[in-house]
């Protein structure tokens, strides 16, 4: 849709001064506040080590969602490592790191735990070629820790099969990016006039409009938006991912951030949902929070009962989230073990009521945890 004589917001004439009705956003700005405020109410009461576990479940979960929605698969248990590592979260044995999670955490980690250090153009340099330390986006050379360039055309977003694309959005020339990132860089670093809860929507609108680099914007402007949330919450530390629920809604996502790109710069439309987005991360939060507690409990309940490594390592997979059904070839090779031990590990945790059997049988038997209280269910012996 054109609005007047232009077709993307960059080139409306009072780019980029930001409107919205702040009347309008009262009431989801304050539905937020008040969710946060129960979710930190409840973080108050578990202790410091509980609340670290959250807070590592809780990034854990950004830098996996945030790569996901680029279409990148990352390894969660690789993952936590580097994070629990980072922060010295005593997880147990730590998982191989490759150098592309490792970018992805560091980036991540230096946009909340440095929330309130400036944001140069140097340091937005080191988030990109942290997210791109072999200098390709798949099999595509990019040019990292620069601004692009546009040598092979302005920058788009597109979609559909080759030779049929579809143009979502075309970012601002090249030519003026210095002069562009300069404002943002300004308006970031500097003191506002709007509440912080619309800084942070307003600054992941921004950046993802203006897309300075070749690739990696959409993880960035996600960054820029967490650093933001980060002062407005006056904590380094996460307990809810706004990337995580922009996942769970992508689709939601890329329709509104295409229809506030090409209309006015009246912008309540996308603060809205930005708002509304941030509320349903919060309210997550508690899922995370409630898992994060069942985990101490489990691990309470069965405190003094011996277990070895691979058991160890085993019940954490699954009290962290295991995908799909444990079964006793996905032991052996989860655990590195043959398939005898493998069974000698569940038929022992099976006899101490750690675990009990699913109900379906056969060759692809199923395991699970029994419930806090240890309790076995009927046939869950072999």
């Amino acid at each position: 849709m054109y609005r007047g004589d232009y077709k993307y917001i960059w080139q409306a004439t009072d780019w980029p001064n930001w409107r919205y009705d702040l009347a309008a956003l009262a009431s989801p700005m304050a539905e937020v506040s008040r969710a946060q405020g129960l979710l930190l109410g409840r973080l108050a009461d578990v202790g410091l080590v509980l609340r670290d576990q959250a807070a590592l479940a809780t990034l854990t979960e950004d830098v996996v969602k945030t790569s996901e929605i680029e279409g990148e698969q990352l390894n969660v248990a690789s993952v936590r490592s580097s994070i629990a590592r980072r922060l010295g979260v005593d997880i147990g044995a730590l998982a191989p790191v490759d150098r592309h999670v490792e970018g992805v955490v560091e980036m991540v980690l230096d946009a909340t735990a440095q929330c309130d250090a400036t944001v140069l153009r140097e340091r937005l340099f080191g988030w990109h070629a942290a997210l791109f330390p072999t200098g390709y986006a798949g099999l595509s050379k990019i040019r990292v820790g620069g601004w692009r360039d546009d040598v092979d055309g302005p920058m788009q977003v597109v979609s559909g099969p080759i030779g049929r694309p579809k143009v979502h959005f075309e970012a601002p020339p090249a030519s003026g990016l210095d002069d562009e990132m300069n404002k943002f860089l300004d308006w970031l670093n500097g003191a506002s006039r709007e509440p912080a809860l619309i800084k942070a929507g307003l600054g992941h609108l921004w950046f993802v409009t203006v897309h300075p680099f070749d690739d990696g914007n959409g993880r960035i402007a996600r960054a820029i938006g967490d650093l933001l949330l980060s002062r407005a919450d006056g904590s380094p530390q996460r307990f809810y991912s706004m990337s995580a629920q922009i996942q769970r809604e992508r689709k939601a996502y890329y329709d509104i951030l295409e229809r506030t790109q090409k209309g006015s710069m009246d912008v309540t439309e996308w603060l809205a949902w930005f708002l509304d987005t941030l509320h349903r991360a919060v309210d997550q939060a508690h899922h995370t929070l409630d898992a994060v507690l069942s985990k101490a409990r489990f691990w309470q309940r069965w405190a003094t009962t011996p277990l070895n490594e691979r058991q160890l390592k085993l019940l954490n997979r699954l009290l962290d989230g295991f995908d799909g059904k444990l079964t006793s070839s996905k032991w052996a090779a989860i655990a590195k073990c043959s398939a005898d031990t493998a069974l000698r590990d569940i038929n022992d945790l099976l006899d101490k009521g750690v675990l009990r059997k699913l109900e379906a049988g056969g060759r692809s038997t199923g395991y699970t945890l029994c419930d806090a209280a240890g309790k076995r269910s009927a046939g869950s012996v072999l």
